[in-house]
């Protein structure tokens, strides 16, 4: 298989007119590629231009680009894609792309270098640091990628590229390639096309057991019949098999379906809506997958798992009460535990989402909408019931947005997007340019929530949605500055302030014309109420760009108790 630049005939390293539409990153499905030009990676973008298949998203910058590849990555499920230049632009991109690594998102960083004569001869030239050193950028990018390879040789090319794409897509996150300028049109091994990589090829890969009578194929079996003992021996004996109710974290909402009769709430520790902690916290068996223990996504640390009763499914290892099992993944415990363990014909509970409200497993608005201002606890519940629609991709920054939509319901289907974990203020501008175009090439609407302080980050990159005919409904939230960072500490601090900008404006200033996007100013519930009624708000005929005027010092319910455990972790 081959990466961009390598979406190559049976002659070149390249991706010219004419050629196969069964080329290798079509059959891993990407469609569109995010970056920015730079003289050495303008060869390869030629190649990309011509290219029927593939289209080239250019971005303001790479750090919007890096952003853009990880949503497309996360809506389509599969490989995103960034280009970059030597030097300049791979270092813009770098945040973006320590982003991806943080948050297990595949992600193929190529960029574009000098070629390999030049290199050869430590050349000093433009983007270097001036000592002839051609490999100090990939340094800094190892750090952040799970692997790395520089193409100097026509013959060895083909395996590096294939390698570099199916360590990103196996292990869910980015690896790095270079591209030197001779080798765009070098020609090529074509091994590695005898059998196509397909999504499915790679699926195969990850959930085949292990070789019979292995050591591996041992642990495997051991594992599962530990975890089967320990299931049996529950008072309460995954989710439709077994009929156990189930709960996700921050960084898995709406990973599993919030409609589901049997889901049971987003569980963050001491942060967790009480019914909901209740309920976890009295289970006699918890089976995690994929948990991963950072402070937000785990109330800072103060999840209540029994460790004689937890079974932890991980992606490298099991772990049964203090047992554990390396090597034995969920890939494949997860279809041998549905065969070992015995079915559970009624399902434990018949609830509705309005049901799961009323239980207080949801956010519901006070009595009564605010006379004069709209508040985060009313704002949240009134205006996602309002506008979601089953199937939407729905992102929330860093910040307000994030910690607003944990207590919400969202519908069937919707994919929720957001970066718990690397946190980086701004992703959201990018992330939503990736995931609007992943979500246009499948039909589905793009809703993003974001705040005032975090587009003044990355804000340019509103124009390239405008360019390419995306129409996101996007849901700025004016709350004057860095509300998270005032409930952290410094409420009136004059770091946590911004310049206010005429948000109502932003659109015409890149060019937007009224049958491209709409702009709404709501600073009251009533005008709230008016437009959630408007038949053509959200529609999909055009941008929306909805402004909420919020409190200062007003915050979700959950970023209020997560900045106070934040601020008294970060003072121990």
């Amino acid at each position: 298989m081959s990466p961009p630049t390598a979406l190559r005939s049976r002659h070149r390293l390249a991706l010219g007119r004419g050629e196969p539409a069964d080329l290798p990153i079509v059959q891993l499905g990407v469609k569109s590629i995010f970056g920015v030009p730079g003289d050495f990676n303008l060869a390869f973008l030629d190649q990309i231009d011509d290219h029927k298949d593939i289209e080239w998203v250019g971005c303001c910058n790479e750090l919007n680009a890096a952003y853009a590849a990880d949503g497309y990555a996360r809506v389509s499920k599969g490989l995103g894609v960034l280009v970059t230049t030597f030097g300049v632009g791979e270092l813009s991109a770098l945040n973006g792309v320590a982003g991806a690594f943080s948050e297990r998102v595949p992600v193929l960083h190529l960029v574009g270098v000098p070629s390999t004569v030049h290199q050869a001869h430590h050349a000093i030239l433009h983007h270097t640091l001036g000592d002839g050193r051609f490999n100090v950028y990939l340094e800094c990018g190892a750090h952040v990628t799970i692997g790395q390879e520089m193409l100097m040789t026509a013959d060895r090319a083909s395996a590096q590229i294939d390698k570099m794409l199916i360590t990103a897509l196996t292990t869910c996150r980015p690896t790095y390639l270079t591209l030197p300028t001779d080798l765009v049109f070098a020609k090529v091994s074509t091994a590695p096309l005898s059998r196509a990589l397909t999504p499915s090829r790679i699926r195969e890969a990850l959930f085949t057991l292990p070789p019979p009578h292995s050591e591996l194929a041992q642990l495997h079996d051991s594992a599962v019949s530990a975890v089967t003992k320990l299931c049996a021996s529950a008072e309460r004996p995954l989710i439709e098999h077994t009929g156990m109710t189930f709960f996700t974290t921050p960084m898995a909402k709406s990973v599993l379906d919030e409609d589901h009769e049997l889901f049971g709430g987003v569980y963050i520790g001491n942060a967790t809506i009480e019914p909901v902690k209740n309920a976890f916290e009295k289970a006699d068996l918890v089976i995690t997958v994929g948990l991963l223990m950072s402070d937000f996504n785990s109330g800072n640390f103060s999840f209540r798992l029994p460790a004689e009763r937890t079974i932890e499914l991980h992606s490298d290892m099991t772990k049964v009460g203090t047992e554990q099992y390396a090597g034995v993944t969920f890939f494949t415990m997860l279809p041998a535990l549905i065969d070992a363990l015995p079915p559970k014909h009624e399902l434990a509970v018949t609830e509705t989402p309005k049901d799961k409200v009323k239980a207080g497993i949801f956010a519901s608005p006070p009595e009564g909408a605010p006379k004069d201002v709209i508040t985060q606890d009313w704002f949240w519940p009134v205006f996602t019931r309002g506008v979601l629609k089953e199937g939407d991709i729905l992102l929330g920054e860093t910040g307000t947005s994030m910690f607003g939509l944990m207590d919400v319901h969202v519908p069937r289907r919707t994919m929720c997007l957001s970066q718990v974990l690397w946190g980086s203020i701004g992703w959201s501008v990018g992330a939503t340019l990736g995931a609007a175009v992943a979500a246009k090439e499948r039909g589905r609407r793009m809703v993003c929530f974001t705040g005032d302080g975090s587009v003044q980050v990355t804000v340019n990159d509103f124009s390239t949605m405008l360019r390419l005919g995306l129409k996101p409904v996007i849901v700025l939230l004016n709350n004057d500055g860095y509300t998270i960072e005032r409930f952290i500490n410094g409420p009136e601090r004059h770091y946590n302030d911004i310049q206010p900008w005429k948000w109502a404006t932003l659109l015409s200033t890149f060019g937007a014309t009224p049958e491209q996007a709409a702009i709404h100013r709501i600073a009251t519930p009533g005008e709230l109420e008016a437009l959630l009624k408007r038949d053509d708000f959200g529609d999909g005929s055009k941008m929306e760009f909805v402004e909420v005027i919020l409190g200062k010092m007003d915050a979700p319910r959950l970023l209020k108790v997560q900045a106070e455990l934040t601020h008294k972790f970060n003072l121990q």
